[in-house]
């Protein structure tokens, strides 16, 4: 009696324990749903309901080749018991999961109870995260050794074990504050994964590499594909393997034939796949980066100082700062924002909010669909610049503006209460003469608030005060125990194209571009 436990892997393609599994004996596909994971602080409803459609499509895809889906709710231990009970099942097959503290600590147990029944617990590797990591160097060359394997094949048929189903979550229950979908989100399941896939290879990606930073332009050229490699409806292998694929049939074409742009489009997606799993390995190898500054040097900077009423304005999008409050509105009706704007966000939360990256962390993680907590936790503190091996990023939110939103367009459509607003003024409407907010009728801290902080005093004073933590005496022996543990080793092949740039003047305050590990963002396509 063979148990699949399905996780955030929700497909029966390339995937490995259902496959094997198969081989030993009849197979039980088991989905547990865990009210203390699916209702805790960095979940929302949109994830919930995201779930929901691609496990429609699971059930679907099991029954086709004999197997039924078995569904319970409760503490994985439980349930894992109550089954057991039942069917005396021998082995226990799951992909690995480098999730949030919660699944590891209920990995823990489960692995604990395992243990006692005398049960195996076979686990294979989703991404190109390795357990017990003892060094970095080399883990590159073994991402491109998993990911040049030939995707598993698909089961044509199992034999399959059904039980009768327990209680489970409704997926309407009052475990969130907020229970209203996101109406905009992407919708989920295996079906849409593989269509975005196509049709990006197929051309829409074309503009990748120049489109992907504008919010403009990013939410046609990007993959999209991120919230389906986060719930496992497609492997990255699989992706990996498709874009390769396209690649040789572009070149058996004429070059007058071959599609414009492609080629270095996909070279950029999949270098983004590479980093996916870089930035997962960091919280497989220190799960304490949820919680805790990566580097602890850090510790006291900005922790005691949380400005509640700045953090409720940031997440509102009630900063006073278009670019900032647009974005924001997007994410609270899409559930997606491109990686620039996220990164933006981010910043503006820690250096000129000078917010303590936890809260802001937290609040985003309901905000993405596409939440990954080795992306998320990796990315926000490398945002928030307490990661002591990777130059702090302070963005200009006017300036940004005016490059990724030249005409306002995007700004205009998030927030309505701007439409009326001339072009001359629309991202420095603080700047606006009283007679022209009559005369356009934006009326300053009635119709849209005033700036929450002056973002260029906020940014200096920022930089100020990181400096004098980085003078530390012993900062840069901590630094370089965090890049032997985190840091990239890899060399060209899978940075992108930016990953040597050289510090620039960005307003009035320096940005400054470092090596590989800033290049990688929240959304890695």
């Amino acid at each position: 009696m063979q148990l699949v436990w399905f996780k955030r892997d929700l497909r029966i393609s390339d995937h490995a324990p259902l496959a094997f599994a198969a081989k030993q004996g009849a197979v039980l596909p088991l989905v547990i749903d865990e009210p203390q994971i699916h209702f805790a602080q960095d979940q929302s409803f949109q994830h919930v309901q995201f779930r929901e459609e691609c496990l429609s499509e699971l059930k679907l895809a099991l029954f086709k080749i004999g197997a039924v889906l078995h569904r319970e709710s409760g503490d994985a231990v439980a349930v894992l018991e109550r089954i057991w009970t039942a069917i005396q099942f021998t082995h226990l097959w799951s992909h690995e999961e480098t999730g949030n503290a919660l699944t590891y600590h209920r990995d823990l147990a489960v692995k604990a109870w395992c243990k006692t029944r005398h049960i195996e617990w076979i686990e294979y590797r989703q991404f190109g995260v390795v357990r017990r990591l003892n060094s970095r160097d080399g883990w590159s060359d073994q991402w491109d050794a998993l990911m040049r394997r030939m995707p598993i094949p698909d089961l044509k048929t199992i034999s399959g074990i059904v039980l009768p189903t327990q209680s489970r979550i409704e997926t309407q229950a009052s475990g969130f504050a907020d229970t209203k979908d996101k109406p905009l989100r992407q919708r989920g399941g295996r079906n849409a994964a593989l269509t975005l896939l196509s049709t990006f290879l197929d051309g829409r990606g074309a503009n990748y590499s120049k489109g992907m930073s504008s919010p403009l332009s990013a939410e046609q050229v990007c993959s999209r594909l991120s919230p389906h490699i986060a719930f496992g409806t497609l492997s990255i292998r699989e992706i990996v393997r498709a874009i390769q694929e396209k690649r040789d049939e572009n070149d058996s074409l004429p070059p007058d034939l071959r599609p414009k742009g492609m080629t270095s489009a996909m070279r950029s997606f999949e270098g983004r796949l590479y980093w996916h799993c870089h930035f997962i390995q960091k919280l497989e190898s220190q799960p304490s980066i949820e919680f805790e500054n990566i580097h602890r040097g850090f510790d006291g900077m900005r922790e005691a100082q949380f400005d509640a009423s700045r953090f409720l304005a940031w997440s509102r999008g009630e900063t006073g700062y278009p670019m900032i409050d647009a974005c924001m509105r997007m994410l609270s009706q899409t559930g997606w924002i491109n990686f620039r704007m996220r990164a933006m966000l981010a910043s503006f939360s820690a250096y000129q909010l000078w917010l303590h990256w936890r809260e802001p962390s937290l609040h985003l993680a309901r905000e993405f669909l596409d939440y990954e907590p080795g992306i998320h936790y990796s990315q926000i503190q490398m945002q928030s610049g307490v990661t002591g091996i990777n130059t702090p990023r302070m963005y200009n939110p006017v300036k940004q503006a005016r490059d990724q939103d030249p005409g306002g367009v995007f700004v205009k459509r998030w927030i309505p209460e701007l439409q009326s607003v001339p072009n001359d003024w629309i991202f420095e409407p603080w700047l606006m003469p009283s007679l022209l907010q009559q005369r356009y009728g934006m009326i300053l801290d009635k119709d849209y608030p005033s700036p929450i902080v002056n973002h260029e005093v906020a940014a200096r004073d920022a930089k100020k005060k990181l400096t004098t933590f980085r003078n530390n005496s012993e900062f840069s022996s901590t630094a370089r125990a965090v890049f032997n543990r985190h840091g990239s080793r890899k060399s060209s092949k899978h940075r992108t194209s930016q990953s040597t740039q050289k510090p620039r003047k960005e307003g009035n305050h320096t940005k400054t571009s470092t090596k590989a590990d800033d290049q990688a963002a929240f959304d890695f396509g």
